[in-house]
Formats: C-alpha cells, sequence, structure tokens
C-alpha cells in the first residue's frame, strides 16, 4: 500500500424509488431524518413496519426497496429511515447514541399518520437491529413487536470481563474500523487498512489526513467517554416495557455471542420471557446458509428476490400474530432451529432443548479427542505443551470477511500444520451424531509475557481431511502469572456429526486480523510499535488438563418437528 495514499471507496445516496415517498421527518431537537413511506392498496389505516438503518434506505447494498414491497404484498405499511447523520438525514454522524430518542420520535410520528392504526412492528439484521432494541428502551406504547437479526443490545460494545476471575473478550479489528467506514459522515467510505506495520491505529490516523477530517464516532467510542455510555439514555431495553421479541439467529454469524447474552438474559426476566421468541438457522451475518457455503459471490438480484420468502416470511408470521392479531402466540413455537447439515426446523420449548447427554472430550497429550473420564483424561499424568506466540508471524485468520463466513466457508487444515497452533483430533463417528446447545473449553495456560488471548475452534473433519469451523471462542488474560484456569464460551450450536466425519480443536494465541493480537510486552495491541515473542503454554491430561465440553441429542426416529418454512441446510 502506498505509504501516503489510501484506496476510499465511496458511496453516497441512491435515488429514492418510485415505489415511496421521502418525508423529511423533525425529530424532538428539529433534526430531520429522511424517511420512506410504503403504503399498501389505498393507504387505509394498518400496521407498520419500522425500519431504521445507517447503510441508505435507498441503496442495493441492503436492498430495502425489495424487503419494502415484499412487505406491502403481505399488507404492511412500511417506513424505511436513514439514521441521524447518514445519506439524506440532517444531524451529526454518531453511532448508537442518538438511536434511542430518534426511535421513539420515529414512531410518534408514524403513530399520527392517517395511514396507521396505532399499531408498528420494526425489523431489521446488525445495526438496524441495534435500533430496534434501542427504541424498545423507550417504552413507546405503539411499538408491539420487533424481530431483531443477527444483533444485539451490546452490537460493537468494547471488550467486557467475562467470568468472574478477570478474564476480558477478545476485542475484534472491527471495532475500530466501523467508525470510520460507515459513520465517518453521511456516506460510506470502504476501504482495507495496512495490517503489516505497526502501530495499526497509524491506519485510521492516514483515513483521516486523507480525508482532512476526523470522525466523532470514533474519537467518541471508548468507554471513559460519558457520550459512549449513553447508547441508552431511557434505561437499558431489559428494564424497559417487554415487548414480543423474535430473535433471529445464525450459528456462523460472528456477532451471535452479543445476541446469545440476549436471549440468555431476558429468559431471566419474568416479563420478557413470556414473549421471547427464537429463530435460529445455519447462516451467517449476511445471510448465506450453509448450503450455499464456500460459493463466495453474493446473489444476484433475480437470486434474491427468490430468497426474500424465506429471510422475511418468519418475522412477518410473527407479526401477523403479535401485531395484527391474528392467530394466537400458541401458533409460533418457542424455538425453531435448523440442525446443520438436515433440512427443515426442528422446534422445542425453550434452548438448550430437553434430553441433552453432556459430552467431555479431553485433549490428550497424543493430538488426541478421548472421552473426558477415560485414559486418556484423569488417568494420564499431566503434560504441559509449548508453543511460540510470535507478533510478527501471527495465525491467520481463515476467513477475509469474518461477516461472510460461510461466503468464504475455508478449509482449516493447514492450519494444524502450524507450529503454533495445537491440533487434537476425536475418532471417526460411525454413524450420524447430532450435538446442540453451548460448547465451552476448560484448561490451564500460562505465558511468559504479561498478557494472553486464547482461541479455540472446533472444526468438523471430513473424510478426504478437509477441516470446516463448528464453533469456536476466544478470551483474554490481562494476567498470566503463575498460570490461569480459562473457561472459553464457545457459543451455541445445532450441528450434525455426520458418518466418518471427526471432530478436531485447534488451540492458539492469535487470530489476525479478525482479532487484535497481543504484542507480548503488554502494550495495547492497537498502539504498540513494539512487540516481543512468548511461549505459552497448556496443560493436558490429569484433572487440570484441557476438556471440550459438548452436549449430544437423543436418539430419535425421523428429523424431529419441523416447521411450515425450509431450512438453508444441506
Amino acid at each position: 500500500m502506498d505509504a501516503e495514499h489510501i484506496r476510499i471507496q465511496h458511496t453516497g445516496p441512491a435515488p429514492v424509488p418510485d415505489a415511496a415517498t421521502q418525508y423529511m421527518v423533525p425529530m424532538r431537537d428539529r433534526v430531520r431524518l429522511a424517511t420512506d413511506v410504503y403504503l399498501t392498496g389505498d393507504g387505509s389505516p394498518g400496521p407498520v413496519v419500522l425500519i431504521r438503518l445507517p447503510y441508505d434506505k435507498d441503496g442495493p447494498f441492503i436492498s430495502l426497496p425489495e424487503i419494502a414491497a415484499y412487505m406491502v404484498g403481505r399488507g404492511y405499511h412500511v417506513v424505511a429511515q436513514d439514521v441521524r447523520g447518514k445519506f439524506r438525514s440532517e444531524g451529526e454522524t454518531l453511532l448508537f447514541v442518538h438511536e434511542a430518542a430518534d426511535g421513539h420520535d420515529t414512531i410518534d410520528w408514524i403513530a399520527g399518520q392517517p395511514w396507521c392504526d396505532g399499531t408498528v412492528a420494526m425489523w431489521g439484521d446488525s445495526y438496524y437491529g441495534y435500533t430496534q432494541w434501542a427504541a424498545a428502551s423507550t417504552g413507546h406504547p405503539a411499538l408491539r413487536a420487533i424481530a431483531p437479526r443477527v444483533t444485539g443490545t451490546r452490537l460493537g460494545s468494547l471488550p467486557e470481563p467475562v467470568g468472574e476471575d478477570g478474564a476480558m473478550e477478545v476485542e475484534m479489528s472491527i471495532h475500530r474500523m466501523y467508525p470510520v467506514t460507515f459513520f465517518h459522515d453521511n456516506d460510506v467510505h470502504l476501504w482495507t487498512p495496512d495490517w503489516s506495520h505497526r502501530p495499526y491505529i497509524d491506519n485510521v490516523e492516514r483515513f483521516f489526513a486523507q480525508m482532512g477530517a476526523r470522525s466523532i464516532s470514533f474519537d467518541l467510542w471508548h468507554p471513559d467517554n460519558p457520550v459512549f455510555l449513553q447508547r441508552f439514555p431511557y434505561g437499558h431495553p431489559y428494564d424497559a416495557r417487554p415487548l414480543p421479541v423474535l430473535h433471529q439467529m445464525g450459528w456462523w454469524d460472528n456477532c451471535a455471542p452479543w445476541h446469545w447474552q440476549d436471549v440468555f438474559a431476558l429468559a431471566d426476566r419474568p416479563g420478557w420471557a413470556q414473549g421471547q421468541y427464537l429463530f435460529i438457522d445455519s447462516i451467517d451475518h449476511v445471510n448465506v446458509g450453509l448450503s450455499e457455503a464456500g460459493g463466495r459471490r453474493e446473489r444476484t438480484a433475480e437470486e434474491f428476490r427468490a430468497f426474500l420468502p424465506e429471510y422475511l416470511e418468519p418475522a412477518l408470521e410473527f407479526f401477523d400474530v403479535f401485531v395484527k392479531g391474528q392467530g394466537s402466540a400458541a401458533d409460533i413455537p418457542r424455538v425453531r432451529w435448523n440442525l446443520a447439515h438436515t433440512e427443515g426446523f426442528r422446534t422445542s420449548a425453550s434452548w438448550p432443548p430437553e434430553g441433552l447427554s453432556p459430552l467431555t472430550l479431553a485433549l490428550s497429550p497424543e493430538g488426541r479427542l478421548v472421552p473426558g473420564d477415560g485414559p486418556g483424561a484423569e488417568a494420564v499424568p499431566g503434560t504441559v505443551v509449548e508453543w511460540t506466540h510470535d507478533p510478527d508471524d501471527l495465525v491467520p485468520s481463515p476467513v477475509t470477511d469474518p461477516f461472510a463466513a460461510l461466503r468464504e466457508y475455508p478449509d482449516e487444515r493447514a492450519w494444524a500444520d502450524r507450529p503454533d497452533v495445537l491440533a487434537f483430533d476425536g475418532p471417526e463417528a460411525g454413524d450420524d451424531t447430532d450435538y446442540a446447545g453451548p460448547v465451552r473449553f476448560t484448561g490451564e495456560v500460562g505465558s511468559t509475557g504479561p498478557r494472553m488471548d486464547v482461541f479455540v475452534r472446533l472444526l468438523d473433519v471430513a473424510p478426504d481431511g478437509a477441516a470446516h469451523l463448528v464453533a469456536r471462542g476466544q478470551v483474554h488474560l490481562p494476567d498470566t502469572a503463575g498460570g490461569r484456569r480459562v473457561d472459553v464460551d464457545m457459543g451455541q450450536i445445532g450441528y450434525r456429526l455426520r458418518a466418518g466425519h471427526r471432530f478436531r480443536v485447534h488451540v492458539a494465541s492469535s487470530d489476525f486480523p479478525e482479532f487484535m493480537p497481543q504484542p507480548g510486552n503488554g502494550l495495547h495491541p492497537w498502539t504498540a510499535a513494539t512487540s516481543e515473542k512468548n511461549h505459552q503454554t497448556l496443560r493436558l491430561g490429569g484433572a487440570d488438563g484441557a476438556r471440550v465440553h459438548l452436549n449430544r441429542l437423543p436418539e430419535a426416529p425421523g428429523e424431529g418437528g419441523t416447521a411450515r418454512l425450509g431450512g438453508t441446510g444441506e
């Protein structure tokens, strides 16, 4: 990359489609937000679906005009709005902090229109899933249901503690890049950082120099700034008036940890738990399904239109019940989920489903995965294995775009040959074996450095040797003195390990550039200009040996209950 010039792809607003009427809707501070209205039939009063997003309400990136047309055909008026400071909307470009008040004021405006019957639902992915939670935090009485997809109330949050032992989340590189691509100003500026030189933060400073301006979103996006803490000025959504909520999630979504945090937090709040529903599919963040894995290309316009029923019907069926009042809540299964590598959806009353059998696999010194209570675990004396964490030769991230994990769906077999990746193989499955629920990694690690990251990946190894991701987790240890016990949350799965396949576990201390790497000297990953090699350790065997904890589904005839919609599994 040229030391003085960054190649920046600039995208401005697309034309307002003929099917929409744009209004400049005033907020309480008189800032006006560009808002498209799509009406059904003669525009008589009816329910409204509101979509608030920062990605251009009219552009091809989200294809909202096609989405709106489908929803209108299902009997819903649609309102699509550029959030404050984005594309045609006025105001400062500051992510997160205005979404609650602006969501409230937009719902207030909609409820007062002659074509609204007083009921509003919200729908959308990622950031426009977050805007739903922000609006819900205000308790506006016209908001009757939300359907957040691949998102979470903590979307974009900086790392927080996990557990009670001081361990932290590992920072994603997107944390510093998102504000200077999507929230630098009204438009979008896509560019690729140069990760070959430290300090990495210099990439952002070069971007500012080339643009001739700084980004307020970047400069204020840190937990010590009071503006950062005002994401929910009305109070946290969990404490707001409960709403029916349909969580739409993906097994391969890189933002899934935030989404699962909401699911489990709301399950402990009776008001919210009563109206909480899950729809979990074998998709990644950009809605690529497992059956399409490895295709690498985006859908054509025709393919996207064909995909719309699969994409939208779960939410629209939900809104039919909770907004239109058609049918009853009993018509919607509490949990619909796809078992990866099978078709259709299973249903259950809760998550995880009932009847699971815990399975513990110990990582043996011979590089095998063995039953946790067998001769490869407590019966074998503890052994410590070591690898080198080299900040100048980091374990490369398997995907180039973490949001499109299934579009790329890389074969990770080569990572097992790296000296800084510990690999452990289980036996081949004699029959198809199904797993569901949480996956965890526990063990004792150490480092000669002052800080350490631990990355664990669970892979499916096919008979031809191809290895593909099933689940993953990572944790940052801010203090490694004397060795540390770790308990790594690897997320939730619904997965069929097919006959002839086997599990593999990778343990490493970097995954770059998807996650920011430790420089080895205790300095901050973004600002460190120097680095040091560290020697990392993992204890195998014995009572403290490393283990992976899964849950097997009970054997049952057939494929279990299926919902009305087809799945994206193979």
